[in-house]
């Protein structure tokens, strides 16, 4: 059997981790094609820690400035959520954060 060890997590441990698997944001990007409420549907499906009234937010930022932060995740679980979005017709990136 392996002991267990409850020492706290250092901070260089954890430095390693973002090193490890930086932060990615998924970007929305505006277009004249989808009804707004077909993109919320789209937000909600594609990306499950998205809440109704943050999906709606996305949307609403997207329209207004031409483009929105959606969220900041690893970059396999951000080139996943990206693919998502487009498989309803949206135009999404990804970025470094």
């Amino acid at each position: 059997m392996r002991a267990t060890s409850d020492a706290p997590v250092r901070e260089s441990e954890l430095r390693s981790l973002e090193e490890i698997l930086p932060p990615w944001v998924v970007i929305l990007h505006n277009d004249d094609h989808n009804a707004m409420d077909h993109v919320v549907r789209a937000l909600l499906l594609s990306i499950p820690e998205l809440s109704l009234e943050r999906a709606a937010e996305v949307m609403l930022t997207a329209h207004e400035h031409g483009q929105a932060d959606v969220i900041s995740c690893p970059l396999e679980r951000a080139e996943l959520y990206r693919d998502r979005l487009e498989s309803h017709g949206l135009t999404a990136t990804i970025r470094k954060a």
